[in-house]
């Protein structure tokens, strides 16, 4: 049986856990490992040598061991005319590409590396360029998929390991615990406006996501639903992706196209009805065991009302958990939506989820760098799965 050395390349998945005033936060990414080139912390590098397939590790990897510390004087006091860009205006915890700043020390335009706005006034801006998880303790487990042995290196490219499986994970999580600026009042226009019954009056059935993508929906669903469940499927359409074996009693889609859900095998009854026309939901108070919502919270134009609602229908520790990924129909995606780096959309739900204040026990999770399926439709023109986010809470009992 293979097993790692410093000439192996490996696929190795990362799973980086951690913890914010929000919640709890899983990020998970598959990467492939060049031993021979890529760097790695000393103790994860020496712990790798000669494990085989499907070997796990784990990590706890305190602040300045796998991130950098916390540095203060990486966060800048600047004039407001040094952030570049006249149709954006920098807002409280939001993220925003680092080539943006003017006259800033070492930052060039071509930098696209996400810098925090920390503070804004009529005058100043405050950035922060520490990375997201600085000073925070973080649990890695790392589990070998695969092995491969290759004859020799010529050059390439060498890798910060942790800076490729910590791009993004982070963002998602408020600053100092101040709720950022999100809900501005231009944030939930769309590029149609036009009333969303005739948008989505043809049936379209098809899948959103690939096959990978979804299976990892599925499993997440999975974790939380059973048979003996009342379960509401909001914003559904032809496939709920809830695993048979976790099937609940009753499945109720609500969706805007009943010829879709009627073809849906799943749903036991299902409701037509426009949420962005009427966001209060034709249900009773605690009629629900749990709420999923899948790839369809960006097309939320009233998210706030829609939350609360949810919050209303569930009973006492129900649960409501929206999955989403980087695809959408731009025409009706809100505004925000199309703006926010991937990550940041785990923040705007979570602000919902905050909003609100009727949830508790929030978590967010991402699910990065798998290999598409081969008889996917996009394939070889795209290589990587389409990721997954998810974000969840309980109702407060």
């Amino acid at each position: 049986m293979d097993r790692i050395d410093k000439d192996s390349l490996a696929e190795i998945e990362f799973q980086l856990k951690w913890r914010s005033n929000e919640g709890e936060h899983t990020d998970s990414s598959l990467q492939l490992v060049n031993f021979w080139r890529d760097i790695m912390p000393g103790v994860m590098y020496e712990e790798f040598m000669g494990a085989e397939s499907g070997d796990r590790k784990s990590f706890k990897l305190p602040p300045g061991a796998g991130f950098p510390d916390y540095k203060p004087e990486e966060r800048h006091h600047l004039k407001l005319n040094q952030f570049n860009d006249e149709k954006a205006t920098p807002r409280y915890g939001r993220f925003y590409p680092k080539g943006l700043l003017r006259d800033v020390y070492n930052v060039f335009p071509q930098n696209v590396q996400p810098v925090r706005c920390v503070g804004v006034d009529a005058e100043e801006l405050g950035v922060d360029l520490n990375h997201p998880l600085s000073g925070r303790d973080i649990e890695v487990t790392a589990v070998v998929r695969n092995i491969i042995k290759k004859p020799f290196d010529r050059g390439g490219q060498c890798r910060e390991l942790m800076d490729v499986i910590g791009e993004g994970p982070g963002m998602q999580a408020r600053y100092n615990g101040k709720p950022t600026d999100f809900l501005t009042p231009d944030a939930f226009i769309r590029g149609d406006e036009t009333q969303d019954s005739r948008f989505y009056e043809t049936p379209r059935r098809v899948n959103h996501i690939d096959d990978r993508a979804i299976e990892t929906i599925s499993g997440l669903y999975g974790r939380i639903l059973n048979p003996e469940m009342r379960v509401l499927d909001l914003m559904s359409g032809w496939r709920s992706h809830v695993p048979d074996a976790n099937k609940p009693r009753t499945l109720i889609g609500l969706g805007m196209n009943r010829a879709e859900m009627d073809e849906n095998p799943q749903l036991t009854e299902h409701v037509v009805h426009d949420l962005n026309e009427a966001p209060k939901l034709p249900f009773a108070d605690e009629s629900f065991d749990a709420v999923i919502c899948t790839v369809s919270v960006e097309y939320m134009t009233h998210p706030v009302a829609v939350f609360d609602e949810t919050a209303r229908l569930l009973k006492p520790g129900g649960i409501l958990m929206h999955t989403f990924s980087n695809r959408w129909f731009p025409p009706k995606a809100i505004k925000l939506w199309t703006e926010l780096h991937e990550f940041e959309r785990m923040g705007l739900v979570l602000e919902y989820f905050q909003h609100s204040g009727k949830f508790t026990g929030l978590e967010t999770f991402s699910s990065r760098g798998w290999d598409r399926p081969e008889t996917d439709k996009y394939y070889p023109k795209l290589r990587q799965s389409d990721p997954v986010y998810a974000v969840w809470g309980w109702k407060a009992e």
